[in-house]
């Protein structure tokens, strides 16, 4: 059992029979009345964002019967996406609903975590992090660095990103899978 108390960034819980998981909470203490927390939910089976007030002390929650198991990245067919459990060599097929926005990030081979709701995969949770290579991309012209400018560069998955405007074709860059920005060129 869950109280306001223990609410935190990415805890699991279940509210009304769902999956939830609390993307951002605030505590408030009011000078009158009683106190209570401001939560940011995103339903784990549908992604689905929602905004609930709950009472401080008062209301409780139940534990998520939620999993995550480490998988790696295979290939993706028509109907969604396949992984592998690397402990029991089990595959999984998670939907293109279920992967989502995420499917730009995924490349053969890389390692995630899936996440099971009584015992069914319904989503994944990307590294914070992902290397990929520029596959197309304005060319840069010489002094443009002192600028600070951007361009637009298209990466091997097909995800589109704002680059500063030194990057070329060919470059591998670490890209933050949460906001989708380009954070650094990596040297291989």
């Amino acid at each position: 059992m869950y109280k306001t108390s223990d609410f935190r960034k990415n805890l699991k819980l279940e509210i009304e029979g769902k999956p939830y998981v609390i993307v951002d909470f605030q505590h408030t203490n009011p000078g009158k009345g009683s106190a209570f927390v401001r939560t940011k939910l995103k339903n784990l089976e549908t992604g689905q964002m929602l905004e609930r007030t709950f009472k401080s002390g008062v209301d409780t929650f139940e534990k998520a019967d939620v999993e995550e198991r480490e998988m790696e990245y295979m290939y993706d067919d028509p109907e969604g996406f396949n992984f592998m459990d690397q402990k029991t060599f089990e595959s999984i097929h998670l939907t293109n609903e279920a992967v989502g926005d995420a499917r730009v990030y995924l490349q053969e081979g890389m390692k995630l975590f899936i996440v099971f709701y009584n015992e069914r995969p319904i989503s994944l949770d990307l590294p914070n992090f992902v290397e990929l290579k520029v596959k197309e991309t304005d060319p840069g012209l010489k002094g443009d660095t002192a600028s600070g400018g951007m361009k637009k560069a298209m990466m091997e998955t097909g995800l589109q990103v704002n680059v500063p405007l030194f990057i070329k074709e060919g470059e591998v860059l670490k890209i933050d899978t949460r906001t989708g920005d380009y954070v650094e060129r990596v040297n291989k």
